[in-house]
């Protein structure tokens, strides 16, 4: 069972129960944590595919 398996309901149980544990105060928060992270990640993750490629882009030229 993956992750895209949940569907809508289990999102909303989810939600509730962080809703419940961290209050609605903290949400923000949270969500603004797990964005920076998010887009750290796609930018760490980026740069490495581009390490990645440029070898073999150098390669090809010197052909």
């Amino acid at each position: 069972m993956g992750v895209a398996q949940i569907g809508i309901p289990g999102l909303i149980i989810i939600l509730v129960i962080v809703l419940i544990i961290f209050g609605p105060k903290k949400l923000p928060e949270i969500g603004g944590a797990m964005g920076k992270t998010l887009s750290e990640f796609k930018k760490s993750t980026r740069e490495i595919m581009d390490e990645n490629e440029t070898p073999k882009q150098d390669k090809k030229k010197q052909l």
